[in-house]
């Protein structure tokens, strides 16, 4: 699968087996060649690299995909990064739905039970002001049942989410078309920051 489309503001990356292999990929898990993909393939061992790290992290804090989608949630929309808020609260509203994606988009938790609430709760903590954060913030996931190792995953999953989006956006890659299309209507009303093209 080749592209010469262009995103955000670097250049077209040259063709190679890495960057086809990135392509390809994204054809096989969604349908079409994503726009931050065309902008990793300058550096696709990076971007594989930075994914094999992120699954590791949440395989080591025992996240279900749907604990993974409230992560990713509510630390892009408390960043501001509407691509991830798009693409997450669609995957979270598949597997729940999507009133509750739309919910989370905007912070409210009410919908997520104790350990979900949790694990939002750090995420939006950390994402604000990392810095800032107290060992009380903790309590709510030790109270779920995290010990010290998994609250590690989890924040080093969080903190590598966050580096993605900052890469993305800082390089101006603008939500899939396919994104603004198709995510659930209260995950699209809730994303009224970032990039939206």
């Amino acid at each position: 699968m080749t592209t010469t489309e262009a995103t955000g503001f670097l250049r077209i990356a040259d063709e190679s087996d890495a960057t086809r292999r990135l392509f390809d990929n994204d054809v096989a898990q969604v349908g079409h060649v994503m726009n931050l993909s065309r902008v990793w393939a300058h550096q696709p061992e990076l971007h594989g690299g930075l994914f094999e790290l992120m699954n590791k992290a949440a395989r080591a804090a025992s996240l279900s995909f749907r604990q993974r989608g409230v992560l990713v949630v509510a630390c892009a929309a408390t960043f501001g990064d509407a691509y991830c808020s798009l693409a997450w609260g669609k995957k979270l509203a598949d597997v729940s739905d999507p009133d509750l994606a739309g919910d989370v988009v905007r912070g409210d938790d009410s919908r997520l039970d104790a350990t979900e609430r949790a694990l939002a709760g750090w995420a939006r903590a950390m994402t604000r002001a990392p810095s800032a954060t107290v060992a009380a913030d903790l309590e709510p996931l030790r109270a779920a049942g995290y010990d010290d190792a998994q609250i590690l995953a989890i924040t080093l999953f969080v903190s590598l989410r966050l580096a993605f989006a900052a890469v993305n956006d800082a390089l101006g890659v603008l939500p899939d078309r396919v994104l603004l299309e198709h995510a659930p209507e209260p995950v699209r009303a809730a994303v009224t920051y970032g990039r939206r093209g």
